[in-house]
C-alpha cells in the first residue's frame, strides 16, 4: 500500500526556522530518523519510507504555503494515491504548542495552504494533522508570529514532539485513522 504524507512549509532560508514550516520539520525529522535524504523533484522535495510493508512518500512542497494543492494533485496523480492514503502536515495556532490534532476530513480552519488543497482537489475529506504552535501573539499580528521563529523553550521540546510526530505518521500508515486518531489526538 502507497500512502503521501505532505509537510506544509515555505521554501527558502528565511523561512526554514519559522512556526508556518512545521510540516517540513516533522517530516525532515521522520526521514532524518529513518537515514533518509529528500531529492527535488515536480513541485517538491520528495523520499520514500518503507514501513511495515507500505510505501510512505514524503512530500516538502516547493509551491510556496497558498499553492501546496498543485504540489499535492500532482504527486497523488503521480504516485497513484487514493484520497484516503493522504495526510497533511500543517501549523495550527488554536492549539498550544505541541499539541497534535489529526481528523479524517474537515474544514481549512483559516489555512492558506490547506484551502488551496481543499480547492484544487475539490474536496475536503482528506485527513490532516495539525501541529499546535499556540497563539501568543497581540491583535492583528497573526503573520509576524506565524512566520516568527521559535522561542528558546519551544526549540528544547520540539525533538521529543517531532519524534511524536514521526510516529503518529507510522500509526496512520500501518494502523489508519481511527485508531491513531484513539491514540495521539489529545483528550
Amino acid at each position: 500500500m502507497k500512502y503521501l504524507v505532505v509537510g506544509l512549509g515555505n521554501i527558502g532560508a528565511e523561512y526554514a526556522e519559522t512556526r508556518h514550516n512545521i510540516g517540513f520539520r516533522v517530516l525532515d525529522a521522520l526521514a532524518e530518523a529513518s537515514n533518509l535524504s529528500f531529492m527535488a523533484g515536480r513541485y517538491g522535495s520528495v523520499t520514500t519510507l518503507r514501513h511495515k510493508g507500505r510505501q510512505i512518500v514524503l512530500l516538502k512542497p516547493s509551491t510556496y504555503m497558498n499553492l501546496s494543492g498543485k504540489a499535492v494533485r500532482y504527486w497523488m496523480e503521480q504516485e497513484k494515491i487514493p484520497i484516503e492514503n493522504i495526510l497533511i502536515i500543517s501549523d495550527d495556532i488554536s492549539l498550544p504548542f505541541g499539541e497534535l490534532r489529526m481528523r479524517k476530513k474537515g474544514s481549512a480552519g483559516g489555512h492558506n495552504g490547506l484551502k488551496n488543497i481543499t480547492e484544487l482537489l475539490g474536496r475536503e475529506d482528506y485527513a490532516r494533522m495539525r501541529f499546535g504552535i499556540g497563539g501568543d501573539f497581540a491583535r492583528g499580528q497573526q503573520v509576524d508570529y506565524v512566520l516568527g521563529e521559535w522561542t528558546q523553550e519551544e526549540r528544547e521540546a520540539m525533538p521529543a514532539r517531532l519524534k511524536v510526530f514521526g510516529s503518529a505518521i507510522l500509526s496512520f500508515a500501518t494502523a489508519g485513522p481511527d485508531l491513531t486518531m484513539n491514540q495521539f489526538n489529545k483528550k
